[in-house]
């Protein structure tokens, strides 16, 4: 406990107990990453599903072949497929920690909702990371000027090399009839930093839709799209090099990142937080607090969600 200096000779409280240690209510809280996750997937079965292991069905649409026709000509009926795809609940991450008696009565906060805010926050960050690495790990590559692992673009090669990058994007989309509207792009933070010094093409009215700005909102750079894509930034995709403790992704080189873009009815995502509790430890005089999370996640259109890479410095 620091005090204040006196001077030479002055005796009075000599001891310095008379300057309390002050205990702040207020807490610091450490940075929350912005969520993409949900604003990209499709999560309309996200009310199906409760518990860990619960599958919900999606039944395809069924693909139709288109005849020729000449007067008179018999006409072939096909039969309909009623193919589905299985969303499965697999997936599953918890938080829990204890508050001892004492503590709890003695503590100028309140540590157990303090913490239980964390915890929830630690658990959506949780989720964007996983659903964010599954997509990557299956979605299509395309060599159409978006880069792959084993041939990455050069973000560094001139200023616009990037806006290229989104301007390929969309037509590999355009390519497999993706419909324009509902389009993502994500990219890390690096990715969007190179884009900015593309001043003057980025401005272009053939690339925005207007000039205006806007605040960000889960991580989106702006709601005006570029090349039709809504973009978002994250830190969830990343430099490969990364740290564990960070859980980034990418491929091999030290300095390559990962984007990924895509239509949002690409992946379909369902999650649920199956259960809050607060039990007593047995073995000591304390709260238990715990909360589970279970998700589900499933491309259901390969040919809708892509992934690329890029170099940077």
């Amino acid at each position: 406990m620091a005090t204040m200096g006196k001077a030479a000779g002055y005796q009075n409280l000599p001891s310095g107990n008379w300057a309390p240690a002050i205990y702040s209510q207020k807490v610091q809280k450490f940075f929350r990453r912005a969520s993409v996750v949900e604003d990209i997937t499709n999560t309309d079965y996200a009310g199906e599903i409760e518990n860990f292991g619960d599958t919900v069905n999606i039944i395809k649409e069924p693909s139709i072949t288109v005849n020729d026709y000449a007067r008179g000509q018999t006409v072939n009926t096909e039969t309909l497929a009623d193919d589905q795809i299985q969303l499965t609940v697999d997936q599953g991450s918890y938080f829990a920690f204890k508050v001892d008696d004492i503590e709890e009565r003695q503590s100028h906060v309140n540590f157990e909702a303090l913490a239980t805010s964390s915890g929830a926050y630690a658990l959506k960050k949780n989720y964007d990371y996983n659903v964010l690495k599954a997509i990557y790990d299956g979605a299509s590559t395309s060599a159409a000027n978006t880069g792959t692992d084993g041939s990455p673009i050069d973000g560094d090669a001139a200023a616009d090399t990037l806006v290229d990058v989104m301007s390929a994007a969309k037509t590999v989309l355009d390519g497999s009839d993706v419909p324009e509207e509902n389009r993502w792009f994500v990219a890390p933070p690096a990715f969007y930093q190179q884009i900015r010094k593309a001043g003057a093409k980025i401005m272009d009215q053939s690339v925005m839709n207007d000039g205006s700005a806007s605040a960000m909102r889960n991580g989106m750079i702006t709601d005006r799209p570029l090349f039709g894509f809504r973009m978002y930034s994250t830190n969830a995709i990343a430099v490969s090099s990364g740290s564990a403790a960070n859980k980034t992704f990418g491929s091999a080189g030290s300095n390559e990142y990962a984007f990924l873009y895509g239509h949002q009815s690409a992946v379909a995502t369902a999650n649920h937080i199956a259960k809050t509790e607060l039990i007593r430890d047995p073995d000591s005089f304390s709260d238990i607090v715990r909360g589970l999370h279970v998700f589900g996640r499933k491309i259901l259109r390969t040919e809708a969600v892509y992934s690329g890479v890029i170099t940077i410095g």
